[in-house]
């Protein structure tokens, strides 16, 4: 049963938690606004375990630099305790990571399900 993740009024989300991952389901903004709570939440969830994260941004309706600043943040502290974070999408989320060209960076991925496997092999 995935539990409500208490991030801003702008942005909402849930966490689910499985064996070797964690689903991150948001909705609304990720900016300047809601980027210290998202970083801190989602940062303190890599800390628990476990460390490979999924998050489903298929529903922001707007990202700003802020909010990418906080993606590649959490990469990086993901991948520094051994764990990998890939990023589902929508075209206005793509539109913005390619415009600054961290689409390889932040593992963007097409669905739930091929993320899901990138972390199973």
């Amino acid at each position: 049963m995935p539990e409500q993740l208490n991030l801003t009024v702008s942005l909402r989300g849930t966490r689910e938690v499985r064996e070797n991952y964690q689903i991150f389901r948001l909705t609304g903004l990720l900016d300047a606004f809601s980027e210290p709570a998202f970083r801190k939440v989602i940062g303190s969830c890599i800390d628990d375990g476990p460390n490979n994260l999924v998050l489903v941004l298929a529903q922001i309706d707007f990202i700003d630099s802020s909010g990418l600043g906080a993606l590649v943040q959490l990469v990086k502290k993901a991948q520094t305790v051994g764990g990998s974070l890939q990023v589902v999408t929508n075209p206005r989320v793509t539109q913005t990571v390619k415009l600054v060209r961290l689409e390889k960076f932040l593992s963007l991925q097409p669905s739930v399900e091929v993320a899901l496997e990138n972390i199973e092999k």
